[in-house]
C-alpha cells in the first residue's frame, strides 16, 4: 500500500463520512503501514483502532479548515485524500442542469465552493505539513465529466465546470508544491460510478457491472496512487489507472 510513503505515515481523509471516504479509512486501517489516520467529517465517528482520530468539522467552512490546521499543527502529512463532492441536494434544490434555462447563480456558487474551492483551500490549510523533504500524496476526487476534452453530451453545467476548476486548481498547486517538496504528488482521481448517495438518483442509467462498491473503489484508487511518481504530479486518472484528458 502506497509504497512511496514511509512506514507509520500520517493520513488525513476529508469527507470521511461519505461512502468512498469511509471505505478509504477502513482500508487504510486494515494495513499496518499507517501510523495515524485522521478522519474528518461533519458527524462524529468512532473506530476502535488506536491510530484512528476523528475530527468533527465541516471543512467547506473557514472554521472547519482552521480546526483541521490546529489538529495537525504543522506535523508532516504524507497522505491527504479528499472525498468531498456535491452533485445534488434536495434540501437546497440542487440538481444537475439539463438546459441553460436551469442555471442559477446561487447553485453554481455552491457547487464551486464544495467541488473546487474547498479542495484547494484544504491544501492551503495543510501547506506547512506538506512542505519539506518527506514523501506526500495528495489525491482529490474529481469526475470524468470534468474533462473539457471529453465533454460530448453537454448538460450538468455546474458539476462539470466545478470539477474542471478542481482539476485546474490541483494542477496549479502541483507546480507550486514541487518547489517546496520534490516528493509531493498531486492527483485528480475519477472513482467511476460508485454506490453512494451522490450517484443514487442516476444509478438506473449505469450499465451492468459499472456500479462499484465503495470498498472496490478505495482499493482501486490506492492502486492507482501507488503507481504514480513525482513526475506525474498534477495529472488526472480514472479508477482503472487510465489517464483522463483535461
Amino acid at each position: 500500500m502506497l509504497q512511496t510513503l514511509p512506514d507509520g505515515f500520517t493520513a488525513v481523509i476529508t469527507g470521511a463520512g461519505g461512502g468512498i471516504g469511509q471505505a478509504m479509512v477502513h482500508r487504510l486501517l486494515e494495513s499496518e503501514r499507517p501510523g495515524r489516520v485522521v478522519a474528518v467529517s461533519r458527524h462524529i465517528a468512532e473506530h476502535d483502532d488506536p491510530r484512528f482520530e476523528h475530527l468533527a468539522a465541516d471543512v467547506t467552512t473557514q472554521q472547519g479548515r482552521h480546526a483541521l490546521g490546529e489538529t495537525l499543527d504543522g506535523a508532516p502529512v504524507h497522505l491527504l485524500f479528499n472525498a468531498i463532492g456535491l452533485l445534488h441536494d434536495k434540501y437546497r434544490a440542487i440538481s444537475p442542469e439539463k438546459r441553460l434555462e436551469d442555471l442559477d447563480a446561487e447553485t453554481l456558487a455552491t457547487l464551486f465552493q464544495v467541488n473546487a474551492i474547498t479542495p484547494i483551500l484544504l491544501i492551503q490549510t495543510l501547506a506547512d505539513s506538506i512542505k519539506g523533504r518527506h514523501p506526500v500524496m495528495i489525491a482529490s476526487l474529481s469526475a470524468r465529466v470534468g474533462s473539457i476534452e471529453d465533454n460530448r453530451l453537454g448538460g450538468w453545467y455546474g458539476y462539470r465546470a466545478s470539477k474542471a476548476a478542481h482539476n485546474m486548481f490541483l494542477r496549479t498547486a502541483a507546480i507550486e508544491l514541487f518547489r517546496y517538496n520534490r516528493q509531493a504528488i498531486v492527483l485528480s482521481l475519477h472513482p467511476g460510478t460508485t454506490d453512494t448517495g451522490l450517484s443514487r438518483p442516476f444509478q438506473d442509467r449505469v450499465p451492468d457491472g459499472k456500479l462499484f462498491t465503495p470498498a472496490f473503489v478505495a482499493e482501486r484508487l490506492l492502486d492507482v496512487m501507488n503507481d504514480r511518481r513525482p513526475e506525474e504530479s498534477g495529472s488526472f486518472w480514472d479508477w482503472a489507472g487510465e489517464p483522463i484528458p483535461f
